[in-house]
């Protein structure tokens, strides 16, 4: 595998094992050891501690600690307010685009993200709440917001497994059904208004941690 693969490999999943839990906050994290686990060598899993690190899900002091930084709700707030714009941009560009195959596949995600809140289903949950979501992103096609969604959206699931595994609810099918409804019309503007809903939601997630 072309090494520039496999540092995106030790990257995703050593992201999703922090976002998952699996990798609890404040636990320390060693390349030998996960670079074993992952069936990789050194390299590629100290070139995704760096990245990590920069994104804010390590924290590293040089000759004495790697580990994962703590679930701080200030940090996903400003995160969800970033996020929130970035899809609020995107949907304002991408909604006048959508073709009915686009609407479709967000009907066809929110119907899985129902499903699977409803069956306490975190992981198919949160996989297609950014199945429904990436569409306008997709459509928008606007690389800078999608880059910034990408870096920024893993601190908030983090809050949001853990408020799901607690037994709260993760984001609303019913939210969701209104965006879709306002896409399906081209309503532009009401596309945005459902957005930035969605998204204050989590931001008051954060503030009530």
């Amino acid at each position: 595998m072309p090494r520039t693969l496999l540092r995106d490999h030790a990257y995703e999943a050593i992201r999703d094992a922090i976002v998952a839990g699996d990798l609890a906050p404040g636990a320390a994290v060693r390349d030998g050891e996960l670079a074993e686990r992952l069936g990789l060598s050194r390299a590629p899993v100290r070139a995704a501690f760096t990245r990590l690190v920069d994104e804010g899900l390590l924290e590293s002091k040089p000759q004495s600690y790697t580990r994962v930084t703590p679930l701080v709700a200030a940090e996903v707030r400003d995160a969800a307010a970033v996020v929130g714009a970035m899809h609020e941009l995107a949907a304002r560009v991408a909604v006048p685009r959508l073709r009915p195959a686009d609407v479709e596949a967000m009907r066809q995600a929110n119907s899985r993200f129902a499903a699977a809140v409803h069956a306490g289903d975190v992981d198919t949950a949160l996989r297609a709440d950014d199945e429904l979501h990436d569409v306008l992103v997709r459509v928008s096609d606007n690389r800078a917001a999608a880059a910034t969604v990408a870096r920024y959206t893993p601190l908030i699931r983090r809050l949001e497994r853990r408020r799901f595994g607690e037994g709260g609810n993760c984001r609303s099918a019913g939210l969701h059904e209104r965006l879709i409804d306002t896409c399906a019309a081209g309503d532009v503007d009401g596309a945005v208004r459902v957005t930035a809903e969605i998204w204050r939601a989590l931001e008051e997630l954060a503030d009530t941690d």
